[in-house]
């Protein structure tokens, strides 16, 4: 004990800085696990720093109320700052909040309440190593547990990709302002531990280099896993100590190493500190650890067939969407002119047409992903021109993407898990507090994303990365997590592209199955043969308007559809089959690429 005491004595203020710049590391994590690039951190350390500096000083508040008000007062400075830079995406949205930095910089330097460039000391010492300890291991506990939740999924699906987050019903711009406000009331954290331990404050320990070594802290420690922060904070912290320990003075070394280090990880080591602990970590321990992968469940073994009746939703009646007069102009192309069309519900209604004839932009029309210029659109009775594809997600619509869109960084199964971001139960505070209702909540949205697994042939691979699945599994991923939402309607935009004839048919044997389930499907799709085997009415678009409409086999042998596809109007339908039946030489079955 007297060892360890004295090397306490020796190197608290290492140890405590490690803490706090742990903190700080975290604050930073909050922003990038959503795919925001911020340097404000700083800044908000900054006005915590001074406003429980001030109120300590000048007012004798207590350390806890000065903690609560400082945290309270950065996170409102991120909350208003986020408002209109979080519409700025990447480096514009680290620029922005590089120069909200200077502005809190430049004021504290030359406001007398804050001491101007002299700063503010002494302030009284109330922080121990025990309160800096705390309060990170409850920053850890907070990522922890909010990594495995429907929270934290949805800002894993942001980062990945914010298009599809929106699509499957997450409120994006919700969960980055929740990032951010959370990132600024973690940095306010720090900043007010630091003013409280350092007893001394001053704008120029919160400038620009600052920010930078705040963002090296979480990624130099990595972002894959909640231990990242904790990671590069302490070792960035004790590179400059065991300089001083081997006795190199030289302040320049510091940013070089940390230059080195930065590129060293992007170069060599993407994961950070942590992929390297992941190599030393036994792999029952490390999956019980790892922030990427909930506990594994036991793939539920359900076939196909058993899967469409459990997973059966409503049954079909009335009418699911109607478009009126629709019209979508990109500049002086008109994409879609007039389009009238109503999709009954229970039906498998399919949308072909040649390259350009304004499929997708119909489909992106009716999900929300683009407004109409003319026209009225109804989902279920509800006009949703104007609405935001989550909001349209919520009315029951659930869609795949002509090029796949998957969230790389997730598995298979927490893929299905965010296409039902709608029907699942938030269980972020309950997990915080250990409650069993959340272990509840969450095992019961696990069964059912390994349900819709189960229908598409992918059980198997539910813990699986996205990203290791095969082109065709791919596909079928997707249309599995846009199941899980539990649809009134579901759209498959090209689910068939780069498919042969045995994949395309065995897809259309998955759709007739999900149609029985009680869901209606519009299938959007340059395989015509697939169209024809598995719809039940299908449309056809050419320059944006609709030119025929009706059952499969009357639509295929329409004149106007035939001269459509093959530029003349001879007696072959589109299936490339003739009127008795004989093979045609055209083959028809797979468009061109498209352009749209």
């Amino acid at each position: 004990m007297g060892a360890l005491a004295e090397f306490l004595v020796r190197y608290d203020g290492v140890i405590a800085f490690v803490g706090i710049n742990g903190v700080l590391a975290f604050s930073m994590y909050a922003v990038l696990i959503a795919g925001q690039l911020s340097l404000a951190q700083a800044a908000f350390a900054s006005i915590a720093a001074y406003t429980s500096a001030i109120l300590t000083m000048q007012l004798g508040l207590p350390f806890p109320a000065v903690l609560i008000i400082g945290m309270i007062v950065a996170a409102g400075a991120a909350f208003v700052l986020g408002l209109p830079v979080l519409r700025l995406r990447g480096v514009f949205l680290a620029i922005a909040t590089i120069g909200f930095g200077e502005v809190v910089r430049i004021t504290a330097l030359n406001l007398d309440v804050t001491g101007g460039a002299i700063g503010l000391r002494p302030i009284p010492r109330v922080v121990g190593l025990w309160h800096i300890y705390l309060a990170l291991a409850l920053c850890a506990w907070l990522f922890f547990r909010m990594r495995p939740s429907k929270l934290g999924r949805g800002l894993a699906a942001l980062r990945d990709d914010e298009v599809a987050a929106r699509v499957m019903g997450v409120d994006t711009v919700r969960y980055k302002l929740f990032a951010f406000t959370l990132s600024g009331a973690l940095a306010g954290l720090g900043g007010v531990l630091f003013a409280h331990y350092a007893r001394f404050i001053s704008p120029g320990q919160f400038g620009f280099e600052r920010a930078v070594d705040i963002l090296l802290y979480a990624i130099v420690g990595g972002l894959g896993q909640w231990l990242g922060p904790i990671l590069g904070g302490g070792f960035l912290t004790l590179v400059p100590e065991l300089q001083r320990q081997v006795g190199i003075e030289a302040g320049w070394l510091r940013p070089v190493i940390n230059g080195l280090l930065l590129l060293g990880v992007i170069l060599f080591l993407p994961s950070g500190l942590v992929g390297v602990g992941r190599v030393l970590v036994p792999a029952g321990l490390r999956r019980r650890l790892d922030a990427t992968s909930p506990r594994a469940t036991p793939a539920v073994t359900t076939t196909p067939e058993a899967a469409a009746v459990e997973v059966s939703v409503r049954p079909p009646e009335g009418t699911v969407a109607t478009l009126s007069g629709v019209e979508k102009d990109f500049g002086g192309v008109k994409a879609l002119d007039g389009v009238d069309l109503t999709i009954g519900s229970g039906e498998i209604l399919g949308l072909i047409g040649p390259n350009g004839a304004g499929k997708t932009t119909l489909v992106n029309v009716l999900t929300g992903l683009a407004a109409p210029t003319e026209g009225a659109v109804e989902i279920g009775g509800s006009d949703v021109v104007g609405l935001s594809p989550d909001r349209i997600n919520g009315l029951g619509v659930g869609r795949t993407f002509q090029q796949t869109k998957l969230f790389e960084g997730l598995s298979v199964r927490e893929n299905v898990m965010v296409g039902g971001h709608r029907v699942a139960e938030g269980t972020l505070l309950p997990r915080l507090v250990g409650l069993p209702a959340a272990r509840s909540a969450e095992r019961m949205h696990r069964e059912r994303a390994d349900r819709y697994l189960a229908m598409v042939d992918l059980g198997d691979q539910a813990d699986q990365p996205a990203s290791a699945l095969s082109y065709g599994n791919r596909r079928r991923l997707e249309i599995a997590r846009a199941l899980c939402s539990e649809p009134r309607l579901l759209v498959l935009d090209e689910p068939a592209a780069g498919m042969n004839q045995v994949e395309a048919t065995d897809l259309g044997g998955l759709i007739r199955r999900v149609a029985a389930t009680g869901v209606t499907v519009l299938l959007i799709e340059h395989n015509v043969r697939l169209v024809m085997s598995a719809c039940t009415r299908v449309v056809v678009l050419n320059f944006g308007q609709v030119i025929a409409q009706g059952d499969p086999t009357t639509v295929s042998r329409d004149p106007e559809v035939v001269r459509a596809y093959l530029g003349t109007s001879d007696a072959t339908d589109v299936t490339g089959t003739t009127p008795d039946g004989g093979p045609d030489t055209n083959d028809v079955g797979t468009a061109p690429e498209e352009r749209e």
